[in-house]
């Protein structure tokens, strides 16, 4: 009997654990593994979580939630985990390199595994989530929304992003991830050349995340849509949310293809199928275009959120307003459409044609105009601005310096001649993570040392925030400008040893810049430790620590779990500045009515259980557990459908008393200028101040 038809134990064996493997072979390659680190790292967690009694309050606070806060702060956590994995794993990318020249300590099959599983986790699971993370908690805050529009797919949508990342967490301890990059171009990731569990772990992760993202997609567009809160049109919507409609559009209209294409490869692999062979009728170059038809709206979904983040920082931290308003928003929505039209500048070199290539390649050049308008935007607002040069605003200036270079090495690239040279090599690798460090990571590290005060009740450290913040940028350059001179020395990417000695030095520095990034992670760490010990002193409870200018400042931090005991009227934009500025701000309401709010429910962690076993059950062909699976998701939406108290009511008196509890604290904390909120007698409330432009 075929492993593929062996019921019991599918293609799983002894030798599928990598632990056997170092037994059996101890070489350096087969002993740097992270398994040993999952292990003892899912044991640790095992322990504290009972040593301290936390199961019941995880259970009924977290896992069993629909509210949008809690929801996005679990995808916070999910990317930062993932993201502590993919910096490892870079690391030992770049060591190899360093001591890549004639050899190295790394088997080829070892650092393919290495690259897939890097850009894998870093798009998939730590950008995405973040971005999902961050939209989850501000946006429905921002439009004064009570939750998001289908609270219960959206713990759905966290559920099957959480079952994905368990399943390439679980690559590590069984079988081994695909080494066909995180692109997985087939007829490489085919059976014949990769019959092993690797690609498998690879479609089904996608295929499971993509479902989940999609669904979010949906949440948030139908969310800003339907939600926004009385007098709020589009035009009076924080740049924020602007980026996360676009970024929604975004993502409902590219995740499909991509798990479309996840899905033909299955079929290409379970079942004979000859999608993307390269015989019996297949076309790989199909696969490719289905992918790039996601891949690279997928980097401007990434982006466009970060835009968001920083125009809400940089006017925050410059007090004034954001510069040219409309000209952001209409340059967030040109970005929206153009990026679905550049997907083919990924294969000038293919064959197409030169007057295909020549058409994608001016696609390609025009975003750079909408960018360069907001980046001009963000340079005005900042222009004779009261800048504090908090942590958010070191990132953001970080941002600006690194992602215009960043931008200008796109621009060369989208010259097909120029690609012709370089696409194969180090300096395409140095563009992208020029794009996606300071354009996509050094913005979400910016929304979460924003937000972090609003979300837990205190403010961050600042002097760790600031040395994080410094180590990511000058970690960065080290890491990756040097790319960009072996790129053009020819250094081929993806090459796990080389025999040039001039590349050597290059790698080294790049090597040393790793390092950097790594004491980086280390400080987020040493700066979230000191902050939970001082969190009484830094605490923010008024819930305005920053003054600043969005609805999600207006009210207390940590939000109640219905968001606003009185859902606001909004005039202008800028609604909280400018009720601030006529004494609107901190009234009592007329009256006060319940509120009905989603219960809580197990149904997505359910379904998170459910489909983790399935795509297990598949990838090893354990056919029982696959059909187990199935069946319990399929009784698990019956038994939803037969729920008929699906809300709760939370009294009016109760949202009373919370709200003069808030008041009351308001009223008590001392009002601080701008210069004092880094001081710590901010408790949350800003000085009272006319914002510029507004009369």
């Amino acid at each position: 009997m075929t492993d593929q038809w062996n019921w019991t134990t599918g293609r799983l064996r002894l030798d599928s654990f990598p632990f056997v493997h170092g037994w059996q072979n101890p070489t350096v390659s087969e002993l740097i593994g992270a398994a040993s680190v999952v292990l003892i790292g899912g044991a640790v967690t095992m322990i504290l979580l009972t040593w301290f009694r936390l199961w019941v309050p995880l259970w009924r606070n977290w896992l069993t939630s629909v509210d949008h806060k809690r929801i996005g702060i679990m995808y916070v956590v999910l990317a930062f985990v993932m993201l502590l994995r993919g910096v490892l794993k870079g690391v030992v990318m770049r060591t190899q390199q360093a001591a890549g020249l004639g050899g190295g300590f790394l088997t080829p099959e070892h650092f393919g595994e290495l690259f897939s599983t890097h850009g894998t986790i870093m798009i998939f699971f730590v950008a995405m989530p973040f971005v999902a993370g961050l939209i989850n908690f501000v946006m429905p805050l921002q439009i004064g929304a009570r939750d998001v529009s289908f609270p219960v797919m959206n713990q759905i949508s966290l559920g099957m992003t959480a079952a994905a990342a368990a399943l390439v967490m679980i690559s590590l301890v069984v079988g081994q991830f695909s080494t066909g990059g995180w692109t997985s171009y087939p007829p490489y990731t085919g059976m014949d050349f990769q019959p092993g569990p690797g690609p498998d772990y690879w479609i089904w992760t996608i295929v499971i995340a993509g479902v989940g993202s999609t669904l979010s997609g949906i949440n948030f567009a139908v969310t800003i849509y339907k939600e926004r809160a009385p007098g709020m049109h589009f035009f009076r919507m924080p740049l924020f949310t602007w980026s996360a409609l676009c970024a929604a559009i975004i993502l409902i209209f590219a995740m499909p293809p991509l798990t479309v294409a996840a899905l033909m490869l299955a079929a290409d692999r379970y079942l004979d199928f000859h999608f993307f062979t390269n015989d019996l009728g297949g076309n790989m170059m199909n696969y490719i275009n289905m992918f790039w038809l996601f891949g690279h709206p997928e980097v401007y979904l990434l982006v466009l959120l970060a835009y968001g983040v920083f125009s809400e920082v940089i006017a925050t931290f410059s007090g004034k307003r954001l510069f040219g308003y409309p000209s952001l928003v209409w340059a967030t929505m040109v970005i929206s459409v153009l990026s679905f039209t550049v997907w083919l500048h990924h294969f000038f070199t293919m064959g197409q044609g030169a007057n295909v290539n020549i058409a994608f390649g001016i696609a390609t050049m025009l975003i750079a105009v909408p960018t360069g308008v907001k980046v001009y935007d963000w340079m005005a607002t900042m222009f004779r601005g009261r800048i504090r040069m908090t942590t958010p605003m070191v990132y953001s200036v970080g941002f600006l310096i690194l992602f215009v270079i960043g931008g200008l090495t796109g621009v060369i690239l989208a010259n097909p001649s120029i690609d012709y040279q370089v696409h194969n090599s180090l300096f395409l690798v140095a563009h992208f993570h020029n794009v996606l460090i300071p354009g996509v990571l050094f913005g979400m590290l910016a929304g979460y040392h924003y937000w972090f005060p609003k979300a837990f009740g205190f403010r961050l450290d600042e002097t760790w925030g600031k040395i994080a913040a410094c180590l990511w940028i000058v970690g960065f350059s080290l890491t990756f400008i040097p790319l960009y001179v072996v790129g053009l020395m020819g250094m081929p990417r993806r090459t796990v040893a080389y025999t040039a000695p001039a590349f050597e030095p290059y790698m080294l520095v790049a090597v040393v810049g790793a390092a950097v990034i790594l004491a980086a992670v280390g400080a987020l760490a040493a700066q979230l430790l000191v902050s939970i010990r001082d969190r009484r002193a830094n605490a923010v409870f008024a819930g305005d620590p920053w003054n600043g200018r969005t609805l999600d400042w207006f009210n207390p931090c940590p939000p109640p779990e219905y968001n606003f005991a009185v859902v606001p009227e909004v005039t202008q934009r800028d609604a909280f500045a400018v009720a601030k500025a006529y004494g609107d701000a901190y009234q009592d309401p007329p009256e006060f009515e319940d509120i009905e709010l989603p219960a809580n429910t197990g149904y997505g962690f359910v379904l998170c259980v459910a489909a983790g076993a399935l795509g297990f059950g598949l990838i090893f062909y354990l056919w029982w557990l696959a059909i187990l699976s199935l069946l319990v998701i399929v009784g698990a939406m019956i038994a939803r459908s037969f729920v008929v108290e699906t809300e709760r009511t939370i009294l009016a008196a109760e949202v009373a008393a919370d709200y003069q509890r808030w008041l009351d604290a308001v009223r008590a904390a001392q009002p601080i200028d701008r210069t004092q909120e880094q001081g710590s007698n901010n408790r949350g409330h800003a000085l009272r101040e006319l914002p510029e432009g507004v009369v």
